[in-house]
């Protein structure tokens, strides 16, 4: 405070005083500061047009001190700038050039920025680094990337190199712009050009320009391009840090690549401090195990990172639940959850939806209803996509007017409401053979201003198809809000339709798309078996440790990732995935052809029209289309049902080609081939693999395997399964009860398959039709069985 004072009284005391006069100008300054006085002023009155008739030795420092005024508009800087230029004996400085520039960007007249840069070119002048730096950031700041494009080539022409850190500043900013593109030209130019010659040197961008790019290439789903990055990186040299590493193992590991994510994580542990896996690294595979499938591998993983000296975090265990959930595997996904709240995380909305949305798929509704209260009552805010979870769960495990009366109270608060809402309770009807309602709750719809997307468009179009009414094509019209999507389709419709009316001069009712020297029974060379036992042998052979088992020397946060990295090479493409394979995915022109494609296969397979199917996938693959699970699973399971099981091998052949995982439908298709060729046996190994390898079953699985030994008259290994089935934690539907009852009933087993009806009607699963006939089949078999005791009973009476 003394000193403030002391400070402020030595301010006043000077202030007191009276100021000095400034010295007075040298003699040889004032006839220029005289001369650049009188030209300021005929500048402001009147530009250039009377400069001509006076007579003014122009010099590079007089136009620079004309161009530093700040009182000059750009427009009279310019006119004279091109004034000066055309005097004789005069020619602009790069000083000149920058001090225009400068004023020009600082203003905003970047359009004026081009025709002097060509002036400049003929004039043989080049400014230095700082001015292109700033007439870059100007023009990536103002959206102008063409004119940057532009300069970067002229920059290249000349042979400029901007200062590393300039660089660095401006491909950050080019990827804030969502300018990848051009980013990516400027970092190839960086680096010496995309043919990789290095020719006339390289600047590496630093590290976090690189690890932005990276990102955006990530979240663009450009994936040659971000592994033409990647490798062009390591070919130069460049230091990767923890977070480049973290980018690549979840980029990587989301696309499939498990081997080269596990290969990263091994160079990161062998780095040491400079790039350390951290807890970022783990939740990132722990989160790209779940998405290959290797859920065991991915849980093993969880508990090495509770031991590695890090501490999980909100997103760690919600990266946990929501892979349990997809997996089926309810019993682990609570227990994590249970140990979220001990440990003091508070569970927000996904963790309670992705809770919410496995229990329902497991058919524990009760558990499901418990769950959703439990929400509310902890004060987590439910949100549209809790309410969308409910509906589609109650629709799916036969509480439809529930589902719908959730619907319409929802609607009438006018709240958690939106698109995705109409478009499950939409697909809902439309399986019911509702078109009337369906179409009605279209037209509510566009009423409310929600967009109709092709997802709801597809479901339509099935259910006009299978009714016969496309003369209600134009009344879908009116009420999709979107112009162009029903056009497009219809148009798509007619093209495709044209494409098809080449004859068929194949015998079978199936292209041969798909040859193959063996069959379904060969199905277990698909998986794979003979690396992953050997897998397995590298992960539990005891000879060899040193080596193989861990290479790393001493104690290791990670004995079980470190295993996988030796012997990481099965692990190079996804054999099974834990997302399901979509019909329809909806995000627009990106996959518009091929949700069409799968969208009418599924009609003509519905149809029994497999000839027709097949050729449209001909067709549509031919033009260089992609085909996804969905595609492949839709010919599968027709051929399947057709009998055709090399064409269903040659299927998985391809799908093993074409690097295109698996998913538990396919799985299902398998276990059902099987079941109809009597290899009951070997869907067993199947499933055993199956779980080995992470996978899970769902109740469609289980479903189909009770069948298939139930087929195969092994009645035993059918009911394990339903007592692994609940015990797993997932509740038996009617078909699972439908099943049971049937082949306990077509063994003579007339007991159990009364059992297993009681049970039915205990848990409160409602009959169908099919449960009908079941049990007349049951009734007869009963009325049998008291026929045959009557019988035995009479020929005793018959003795004396």
């Amino acid at each position: 405070m003394r000193h403030g004072r002391r400070r402020a009284n030595t301010l006043l005391s000077s202030l007191s005083k009276p100021s000095p006069s400034p010295p007075p100008p040298p003699p040889s300054d004032l006839p220029n500061l005289l001369l650049v006085a009188s030209l300021s002023k005929t500048l402001a009155s009147s530009g250039t047009r009377f400069l001509d008739s006076l007579p003014i030795p122009i010099s590079q420092s007089l136009v620079l001190q004309i161009l530093r005024k700040n009182s000059f508009t750009p427009s009279i800087k310019i006119d004279f700038f091109h004034w000066a230029s055309l005097r004789p004996n005069y020619k602009h400085s790069a000083g000149t050039y920058s001090q225009l520039f400068q004023a020009l960007s600082r203003a905003g007249r970047l359009a004026d920025i081009p025709p002097l840069l060509r002036f400049m070119k003929q004039d043989g002048v080049v400014v230095d680094s700082p001015t292109f730096k700033l007439l870059l950031d100007a023009f990536i700041r103002s959206g102008k990337f063409d004119f940057a494009l532009e300069l970067l080539d002229y920059m290249e022409e000349l042979g400029i190199r901007l200062d590393p850190d300039m660089y660095n500043s401006v491909l950050s900013a080019l990827i804030k712009k969502s300018q990848v593109g051009l980013a990516l030209s400027m970092f190839y130019k960086l680096v010496g050009g995309s043919d990789g010659d290095g020719s006339g040197g390289f600047v590496v961008p630093d590290v976090v320009s690189c690890n932005e790019l990276l990102v955006a290439l990530r979240k663009a789903d450009m994936r040659e391009e971000f592994k033409r990055v990647f490798e062009k990186l390591r070919e130069k040299g460049f230091q990767f840090d923890t977070w480049s590493y973290n980018i690549c193992i979840h980029a990587f590991g989301c696309w499939g690549d498990l081997g080269l994510a596990l290969k990263l994580f091994k160079e990161m542990k062998e780095k040491g401090s400079f790039a350390n896996p951290d807890l970022c690294t783990y939740n990132s595979m722990i989160r790209v195990l779940f998405s290959v499938g290797k859920v065991n591998d991915a849980l093993i993983v969880w508990e090495e990172l509770k031991s590695s000296g890090h501490e999980p975090d909100e997103f760690s265990y919600r990266t946990v639940i929501q892979g349990c959930c997809k997996a089926y595997r309810i019993e682990d996904s609570v227990r994590v959850f249970r140990e979220m709240e001990l440990n003091g995380f508070r569970p927000d909305t996904i963790v309670y939806n992705s809770l919410m949305d496995g229990l329902l798929k497991a058919r524990k509704m009760a558990d499901a209803c418990q769950m959703f209260e439990k929400m509310v009552d902890d004060g987590v805010k439910a949100s549209s996509c809790s309410y969308n979870i409910l509906i589609d769960g109650l629709f799916r495990n036969g509480r439809a007017v529930a589902g719908y009366t959730l619907f319409c109270d929802l609607k009438k608060k006018g709240q958690f409401v939106d698109a995705i809402t109409y478009s499950i309770v939409v697909l809902h009807l439309c399986r019911e053979g509702q078109l009337e309602g369906a179409l009605e709750l279209v037209e509510e719809m566009e009423a409310r201003g929600f967009v109709v997307d092709l997802v709801m468009i597809s479901s339509l179009l099935i259910t006009l198809h299978k009714h016969r009414r496309w003369d209600w094509a134009e009344r879908l019209m009116k009420h999709v809000r979107d112009g162009n999507l029903v056009p497009n389709i219809l148009r798509w419709k007619t093209n495709m339709e044209a494409s098809m009316r080449t004859l068929q001069n194949r015998r079978k009712d199936f292209t041969s798309l798909f040859p193959s020297d063996g069959d379904l029974s060969e199905i277990m060379s698909f998986m794979d078996l003979t690396s992953d036992l050997n897998t397995d042998a590298n992960l539990n052979s005891e000879s060899g440790s040193q080596d193989k088992v861990n290479s790393f020397s001493g104690w290791s946060s990670s004995p079980h990732m470190d295993r996988m990295v030796d012997g990481s090479e099965p692990f190079s493409s996804s054999l099974f995935s834990i997302s399901r394979g979509q019909r329809v995915h909806g995000i627009g022109a990106k996959s518009f052809d091929i949700d069409m494609v799968n969208t009418y296969m599924s009609i003509f397979v519905a149809e029994g029209k497999l000839s027709v199917a097949c050729k449209l996938f001909e067709i549509f693959t031919e033009m260089g289309r992609d085909p996804v699970i969905y595609t492949y699973n839709t010919l599968m399971s027709s051929f399947i049902k057709k009998g055709y099981f090399k064409e269903v091998w040659g299927v998985l052949s391809e799908m093993k080609e074409k690097l295109c995982p698996a998913d538990i439908a396919t799985y299902n298709m398998i276990i059902q081939g099987l079941g109809k060729m009597g290899k009951a046996d070997l869907a067993s190994s199947v499933l055993d693999q199956l779980l080995k390898k992470g996978g899970y079953l769902d109740i469609v699985m289980y479903n189909t395997l009770i069948h298939a030994f139930g087929k195969a008259g092994q009645i035993d290994e059918a009911s394990k399964l339903f007592k692994q089935m609940t015990a797993s934690g997932i509740n038996p539907d009617v078909v699972t009860f439908n099943t049971l009852i049937e082949v306990h009933t077509k063994a003579g087993r007339v007991k159990e398959a009364y059992k297993f009806l009681k049970m039915m009607l205990d848990a409160g699963c409602s009959p169908n039709h099919v449960t009908d006939t079941t049990l007349d089949f049951l009734e007869k078999e009963i009325e049998k069985l008291r026929y045959q005791k009557a019988s035995i009973k009479l020929k005793k009476d018959d003795f004396p």
